[in-house]
């Protein structure tokens, strides 16, 4: 790795500020000055910016329990992002592991590993996302309900019916749902497609990962276990 990117990658210096800062001699490669940005590092290179030992931070992979009025987005707007809350170095590297809308809460995975958030985003790999709604009516007939999303619901605007998901009725206004995709506020769009509406969403689970007892707001790094649960 180049050293103005190595630099880059574990500091919050841009490229052009790391350049900068090695032309006035902070920046030391094995306790040598080092001048010129395109200098190649080894593995075993300790490099140092003003006496701070750096070292690249690797991939990471976390757990956060989304409170109501946070975005999973990479991009500032109107409301607080996800990432925001994630106390860890360049935690604006961490992507969302798939959305949750801005008023729905429960499990959100971060992750700067795009190979393994694939494995969980693509409806190709059959991973669940399991997710418990309150309603705003009764669920009628809940029987049909049953039969009509696991054969699939062509949604207002689409072309293809949503894939089959799993319906548990736990009461006449409370449901959890597996869904093995994630399209745009599908859950809701499902429920509306019923004549109902969703007043209340939380996702519980992700594949074999359940949200634990994190209170809102508060998040955690997976397991080594964990991660490869999904591997």
């Amino acid at each position: 790795m180049r050293l103005d990117r190595f630099l880059a990658e574990t500091t919050d210096l841009t490229r052009s500020l790391a350049k900068k800062a090695m032309q006035r001699g902070e920046v030391r490669v094995n306790g040598e000055i080092v001048k010129q940005p395109a200098t190649h590092l080894d593995p075993t290179d300790r490099v140092h910016w003003n006496d701070e030992l750096l070292e690249l931070v690797g991939l990471r992979y976390v757990m956060l329990h989304k409170p109501a009025g946070v975005e999973c987005t990479s991009r500032r707007g109107l409301y607080p992002r996800a990432i925001d809350l994630i106390d860890l170095p360049k935690a604006e590297r961490l992507q969302p592991v798939g959305r949750l809308d801005v008023d729905t809460t429960g499990l959100v995975l971060l992750t700067d590993d795009g190979q393994w958030a694939h494995r969980i985003t693509s409806p190709r790999k059959r991973c669940g996302k399991v997710y418990r709604a309150r309603l705003a009516e009764p669920l009628a007939h809940p029987d049909d309900a049953v039969v009509i999303f696991h054969e699939g619901i062509l949604l207002e605007g689409e072309e293809k019916p949503t894939l089959p998901a799993e319906l548990d009725v736990l009461s006449p206004t409370e449901v959890a749902l597996t869904l093995y995709e994630g399209r745009y506020h599908q859950v809701k769009r499902m429920f509306a497609a019923l004549g109902n509406a969703v007043v209340d969403l939380q996702r519980v689970a992700i594949g074999p990962l359940a949200l634990d007892d994190l209170a809102e707001g508060e998040w955690r790094t997976l397991t080594d276990a964990e991660v490869e649960a999904f591997r």
